[in-house]
């Protein structure tokens, strides 16, 4: 009878179209509308690279190649220079090809002195470095000016002082996992689904009560002991949630270009036992009171976002402001615990808080379980 139970509860919930609709379709749609509206927010605006420029001169400036080649000569160069006559850089910038146009144009009897223009498309992170190389380069030319005409000698050394002066802090990451701040929405999409459990749940706890459907009576009159019962339907929505939310994770990751990093197995754990969780949270409400099955999915559906939006689903911040003022709130919010498992395993080289929100996901379900066993194996019927 066990697995009798436990086939009949995986074949249901499939059937359920809701199941198909907010487990499964809702989070690829949300997803993907996260990823075009974050994506490039990151690599755009926060994370240097090199950045193309197109140089037009009307001759040949010595001091400012000198110190182009002493640029492009570091580990990190900050530019990428392309000398091109007018024409071909104004249609490099229009096709985005390029960041920006310097025109230098000597202004002195020789090469040695030279005046910078800057044209840029539009503004971002790397037209205002553009910017400030053009300044900084316009105050500290007379030096190189008086190096060359006083002492020939040190001109190498003051070009690669200078160089360096022009050139953005090396950087060196902290930790080897994704630092894109936005994936943490990713992390809370994955905390969603597995929290959206609690519907099925819910449907547990009234299959197994003769007072709240026709199936729970019917189910009171078989043989098969209701605890028996009530295991084998909670192990089927395990399996069922644990897919739903492995079809998440395998979207976001395969699809969107989601970097988790190099622990994809454990990502999938940590979805799994968070899964475990939502259906167990949804059995003990459904557990409680005799309250109609609707009025107790309106419950855990407004439980479930608020405790979403706790964890920065809906505004990123908010879990940062949540543990500056009251930090204990970010400790029990079991959305939170199950977005920050996927935040520790992707920046944690070490495994121990990952592994210490999982251990607080298994102690949450136990919880959960032990009180609608409670609840529900001591209800009994005077008639059905």
């Amino acid at each position: 009878m066990f697995l009798h139970n436990f086939k009949y509860e995986i074949l249901s919930s499939i059937r359920v179209k809701d199941l198909i609709m907010w487990l499964i379709l809702f989070p690829i749609i949300l997803g993907t509308f996260m990823k075009i509206a974050f994506g490039s927010i990151y690599e755009n605006d926060t994370i240097f690279s090199t950045i193309p420029t197109a140089v037009v001169e009307n001759e040949k400036s010595e001091i400012f190649h000198s110190v182009i080649d002493a640029l492009e000569k570091s580990d990190q160069p900050l530019l990428k220079v392309s000398y091109m006559s007018e024409d071909e850089a104004m249609k490099a910038l229009e096709n985005d090809d390029v960041k920006g146009i310097i025109f230098v144009e000597t202004t002195g009897a020789s090469s040695m002195e030279s005046k910078l223009s800057l044209k840029i498309k539009k503004n971002g992170i790397e037209q205002t470095i553009l910017k400030e190389f053009t300044k900084n380069y316009s105050a500290q030319e007379s030096i190189m000016k008086d190096a060359i005409e006083n002492n020939p000698a040190n001109i190498g050394a003051v070009t690669e002082t200078l160089s360096k002066e022009m050139t953005i802090t090396s950087e060196r990451p902290m930790t080897d996992g994704n630092t894109d701040p936005f994936v943490a929405y990713m992390y809370n999409l994955v905390a969603m689904v597995a929290m959206f459990g609690c519907i099925t749940g819910l449907h547990v706890a009234t299959a197994n009560q003769a007072n709240l459907s026709q199936l729970g009576a019917r189910k009171n009159c078989s043989p098969t002991p209701k605890m028996i019962s009530i295991v084998a339907n909670l192990l089927g929505s395990f399996i069922v949630q644990g897919v739903c939310t492995s079809i998440s994770i395998t979207f976001q990751v395969l699809v969107l270009g989601i970097d988790y990093g190099t622990r994809l197995p454990l990502v999938y754990l940590g979805g799994f036992v968070g899964g475990v969780l939502g259906v167990s949270m949804g059995f003990f409400v459904g557990s409680i009171s005799t309250w109609s099955e609707n009025l107790k999915i309106g419950i855990l559906m407004g439980l479930t976002m608020a405790l979403c939006f706790l964890s920065g689903l809906m505004f990123g911040d908010m879990k940062a402001i949540i543990e500056l003022n009251i930090p204990i709130l970010n400790d029990l919010n079991p959305s939170a615990i199950i977005a920050d498992s996927l935040y520790y395993l992707n920046m944690d080289a070490d495994l121990g808080r990952f592994f210490f929100k999982i251990i607080s996901m298994i102690a949450y379900s136990a919880v959960f379980m032990t009180g609608g066993f409670l609840l529900t194996r001591r209800r009994k019927y005077a008639s059905l």
